[in-house]
C-alpha cells in the first residue's frame, strides 16, 4: 500500500506540474482555454489516480476506471491521453527492479484482448473530439487483437499510439532529455515542462490538431513551434519569453487549436522522471 500511495502521489504531482508552465494553446495557470480550466485538470487527476494506480489491477481496467471517474468528476474528457500514457508507466513502477522502461515494455507485451476491450470502451466513453473511423480495429467495434497490435495500427497517425509500439521511445529519449536540460539550464524548475512541451510540439505534428484540423494546420503549428522553441531556448531565463508565449497561446485558442497530445506526452515525461526519482530515493 505504501508503494501505491507513492505512485499515486507521483501521478497527481506530474499532472499539476504540467499545468504550471505556460504551454501555448493548452490550459495552464497562465490561461484557461477550450472550455476547460486548471481546476478541471486538477480534479481530473485526483479522480483518476485511485483507479489508475490501484496495485494488482489489469491495464485496461485501470484505464477504463480512470476515464469513467474523470468523466463523473468533471463532465468532459480532460485526460484520456494522459491516462493512456500513464497507466503502463504506473504499472511498470510497481514491478521490482530499477529499469522503468524495461518494466514498461513487459507491461505492454502482456496486454491481452480483455485490456483491448476495456480501452476501446474507455475511448468511446471519453468521446475525444476528432475521433474518426478506422478500417481495421475500430474502437467502436469489438476487440479482435491485442492492445499493442491495435496501437500499432494507429501509430503512424497518433503519437500516443506510437509510444505503445516503441516502448515510449519519445518519452524516455528526447522528451526526457529536453525536460532534464530545462531543469538544469533554467533557474526555476517550474518552467521545465515548457522545454518538453515545445520539443514534442516541434518534433512532429500534434495528433490532436491533426485529427481536428488536418495535416496542413498541424504542420504549420509544428513549424511555428520550431521557431518559438529556438527563441525560448536562446534566453537564460524563459520568463523573458512569456509575452511571446502568451501571445501565441491567445492566437491558438482563438482559432480553437489545442496541442493536447503534446501536453499529454509532457505529463508522461514528468511522470516517468518522478517515478525514476522516487525509485532512486527509495534505493538510497
Amino acid at each position: 500500500m505504501m508503494r501505491e500511495a507513492v505512485i499515486r502521489a507521483a501521478f497527481v504531482a506530474a499532472c499539476i506540474e504540467e499545468l504550471v508552465a505556460p504551454k501555448p494553446g493548452n490550459v495552464s495557470v497562465h490561461a484557461d482555454g477550450h472550455g476547460m480550466t486548471v481546476a478541471d485538470f486538477v480534479r481530473s487527476a485526483e479522480a483518476a489516480a485511485p483507479k489508475l494506480c490501484r496495485c494488482g489491477a489489469a491495464l485496461g481496467e485501470r484505464i477504463l476506471g480512470a476515464v469513467v471517474a474523470t468523466r463523473t468528476a468533471v463532465g468532459q474528457n480532460t485526460n484520456l491521453g494522459i491516462v493512456l500514457l500513464s497507466a503502463p508507466l504506473v504499472m511498470a513502477a510497481e514491478q521490482p527492479g530499477r529499469d522503468l522502461q524495461a518494466a514498461l515494455r513487459r507491461v505492454l507485451d502482456k496486454a491481452d484482448l480483455a485490456d483491448t476491450e476495456a480501452v476501446f470502451h474507455a475511448i468511446r466513453h471519453a468521446a475525444p473530439s476528432g475521433l474518426g473511423q478506422a478500417s481495421r480495429h475500430d474502437v467502436r467495434g469489438p476487440a479482435d487483437v491485442t492492445l499493442t497490435a491495435a496501437m500499432a495500427e494507429a501509430a503512424d497517425r497518433d503519437s500516443i499510439a506510437r509510444q505503445w509500439t516503441t516502448g515510449f521511445a519519445d518519452v524516455f529519449g528526447p522528451g526526457m532529455q529536453t525536460y532534464l536540460d530545462a531543469r538544469a539550464r533554467w533557474p526555476d524548475p517550474a518552467w521545465a515542462p515548457l522545454g518538453a512541451y515545445l520539443w514534442f510540439l516541434a518534433a512532429f505534428p500534434d495528433s490532436h490538431i491533426l485529427r481536428k484540423h488536418g495535416p496542413a494546420v498541424a504542420e504549420r503549428i509544428r513549424q511555428d513551434a520550431v521557431l518559438v522553441r529556438r527563441r525560448a531556448l536562446a534566453v537564460p531565463d524563459p520568463s523573458a519569453a512569456l509575452p511571446e508565449l502568451l501571445e501565441w497561446d491567445r492566437a491558438l485558442k482563438v482559432s480553437g487549436i489545442n496541442p493536447g497530445t503534446s501536453a499529454d506526452l509532457t505529463v508522461a515525461t514528468i511522470l516517468a522522471y518522478r517515478l525514476r526519482h522516487d525509485d532512486e530515493r527509495e534505493a538510497e
